[in-house]
């Protein structure tokens, strides 16, 4: 295989409404590259949320093509892709009443039974999940006591706990103080280089953008430009 793990091709992006296409992007080609932190930059409605998404399976293309590892992501059950891409939303979560250590688990259910029974393996991954984010402490916490920041690391947790070679996620740090905003990116950033993980996230912070970024992409106007990040991406920013 090259040196990336997902693709896309004369991509159309967008959705349908009373019978209506609403294209957002049109014409689309991407490589999604390995080992590598790629973030995602546009104005607010340029389809970013829905390129995402797009390439998770989660919503379908309005033309053109979406292959995972070589082959067309429509071809794929949906419990494979699972194994493969784990994706953060800004969707709110309908199970606030459950624990951190719970949804956390929730990564793990691609792999486990019917009954998503977790082995003593599946929680020692769970409570690893935890712990690199930081969370060890509040693993019993319920997940609507905590703060928008607490939460949102919860699900790069839960992402983690999935174990996929792609890792997708729409505007991580939007509910971040700055302090929190690199700690994250350093994370992701290790996450792509030491352990093989194709990791993109939408963002709107430029200068963390051309600080950390490997890869930068830019939505804008319904077309995507694909750069080299010119600067040397830091690994450790104060």
């Amino acid at each position: 295989m090259d040196n990336y793990s997902l693709c896309f091709h004369d991509l159309s992006i967008g959705y349908t409404e009373k019978g209506s296409e609403k294209c957002l992007a049109r014409g689309l080609n991407g490589y999604l590259m390995r080992s590598a932190l790629t973030c995602l930059t546009g104005l607010n409605g340029s389809g970013k949320s829905t390129l995402l998404r797009t390439m998770d399976g989660f919503q379908k293309p309005l033309r053109g093509s979406v292959l995972l590892n070589g082959i067309n992501i429509t071809a794929y059950p949906l419990k494979e892709i699972a194994q493969h891409i784990s994706i953060v939303l800004t969707e709110k979560i309908p199970c606030e009443a459950l624990t951190v250590f719970d949804i956390v688990s929730m990564g793990r259910l691609p792999y486990t039974g019917h009954f998503g029974k977790l082995s003593a393996s599946d929680k020692a991954i769970v409570t690893n999940a935890l712990e690199k984010v930081g969370l060890t402490a509040f693993s019993r916490r319920r997940f609507y006591e905590l703060s928008d920041g607490e939460r949102q690391k919860v699900l790069i947790a839960k992402a983690i706990a999935q174990q996929t070679e792609i890792v997708l996620l729409d505007e991580p740090l939007s509910f971040l103080d700055y302090p929190s905003k690199i700690a994250t990116l350093q994370l992701l950033q290790r996450m792509a280089h030491q352990d093989n993980i194709s990791i993109l996230l939408s963002i709107h912070d430029l200068d963390l953008t051309k600080k950390m970024a490997d890869y930068i992409w830019e939505l804008k106007d319904g077309n995507l430009t694909q750069a080299i990040n010119e600067a040397q991406p830091v690994t450790e920013l104060n």
